[in-house]
């Protein structure tokens, strides 16, 4: 093993494999508990007072924070960090370590029912600088491996690594104030959700981040100039179409906000034409066949369910559940999957692509049936009647899957 502590990988790699895949594992049993509760709701009073609702904000939590962000963590640390310094797998090490740190305490305090009631930035009383904390700590370590390396940066790489240090210094604050319970996005007055202009928001700086992961990751690029151009000019030409948009409390009625989200739709075949422009290992490309996959399926869907009509039936039924794990669990895990093949330098078994595939499918269709049958007898739905035991039940069969093919996933990336 080199002295960053990575076999073939990226400096950092395997420390940031095994904290994000620690806390998939941690976040699926938990949720495996959730579903469990969903089919024998009696047993939460064997649980009380660590009932559904504490359980719930460290399931999310544990895979917003863990393990959907955890490899995007990895992706800096292997851009910034210094190969030839001794201790930069130490680094990377502590760095993860203190981000893991401040989601463990966040789950002691969530299950003791310290919680802001804001779903994903639940983060509250003595838990809320936790995190930022945990970031300030990581940003020391990526500043420090860029003074231990400006000489052999270069102007370029010098000045893109200090800009993005720059944007990197803000997000703590802006963590700290968005879980300010005072603190709340535009509206939809007419659904009770996001509006038009903040999910195109929202979704454009997803896609700027991912646009640029090759980047971090040190593929080599054989797009040309001109697939660069025009992936940048999209993407800033999207951004001009959110600062046209209404960005008060705005109804999906709105023309105009049907037309900005559906900017989006553009996205569909411009982010996995973009990643084709780099080297990607052999490893990763299934990875990033299905992530193109759920790519089309999460944007259509979402644009779809923004519609008029279609809004009002489903946006606060189980299908706003699929959708989370549709982004999650099908599209975010898929990157992450070919994300940590070039971290690592590991490829994982055929079986686990498998079984988490397939596990992401199932439960994201059970959860749009349950929506349709919730939809379709709410009364019936909330008593047990019909479909709905057994659906539910099909659901925590799901789990499983997706918690077993996570154990699995995490003891071949992290084998030494």
């Amino acid at each position: 093993m080199s002295a960053a502590g990575t076999q073939g990988g990226r400096p950092g790699g395997g420390a940031a494999a095994a904290h994000s895949l620690g806390w998939l594992v941690a976040a699926n049993a938990v949720g495996v508990g959730l579903a469990a509760l969903l089919v024998w709701p009696g047993a939460g009073d064997a649980l009380a007072p660590l009932t559904f609702g504490r359980w719930a904000p460290v399931h999310h939590n544990g895979q917003l924070y863990g393990w959907c962000a955890l490899p995007l963590v990895g992706a800096l640390l292997a851009w910034f960090l210094d190969p030839d310094h001794p201790r930069a797998g130490r680094h990377a090490a502590l760095a993860l370590g203190a981000w893991s740190l401040a989601l463990v305490l966040g789950s002691v305090a969530w299950l003791g029912g310290l919680a802001s009631g804001k779903p994903f930035v639940e983060w509250h009383g003595w838990t809320r600088p936790l995190l930022p904390a945990a970031m300030h700590v990581l940003w020391a370590f990526l500043a420090a491996h860029t003074w231990w390396r400006r000489l052999r940066l270069g102007p370029a790489g010098l000045a893109a690594r200090l800009g993005v240090l720059g944007l990197l210094l803000v997000v703590p604050s802006l963590l700290h104030w968005a879980s300010d319970r005072s603190v709340y996005p535009a509206v939809n007055p007419d659904s009770g959700g996001a509006t038009g202009t903040a999910l195109l928001g929202s979704t454009l700086g997803l896609v700027g981040i991912y646009l640029a992961l090759p980047g971090l990751l040190g593929l080599p690029s054989g797009a040309g100039r001109r697939r660069d151009a025009v992936v940048l000019g999209g993407w800033l030409a999207s951004w001009l179409v959110f600062a046209a948009a209404g960005q008060g409390d705005v109804s999906h009625h709105a023309p105009g906000q049907i037309a900005a989200l559906g900017v989006l739709l553009l996205w569909i075949p411009l982010l996995p034409w973009a990643w084709g422009g780099w080297a990607w290992p052999a490893g990763a490309r299934p990875w990033l066949r299905a992530a193109a996959g759920w790519w089309i399926l999460l944007v259509a869907s979402g644009w779809a369910g923004f519609l008029p009509g279609w809004s009002e039936r489903l946006k606060f039924t189980h299908a706003l559940v699929g959708h989370a794990h549709l982004a999650m669990a099908g599209f975010v895990s898929s990157v992450n999957g070919a994300v940590l093949v070039v971290l690592t330098g590991r490829v994982v078994s055929a079986a686990v692509f498998r079984w988490w595939q397939g596990g992401t499918l199932a439960f994201v269709a059970l959860m749009f049936a349950l929506a349709v049958v919730e939809h379709a007898d709410p009364a019936g739905f909330f008593a047990g009647d019909g479909l709905t035991p057994l659906l539910l039940a099909l659901r925590l069969g799901a789990g499983v899957v997706l918690a077993a093919a996570s154990v699995r996933w995490w003891r071949e990336s992290c084998r030494r």
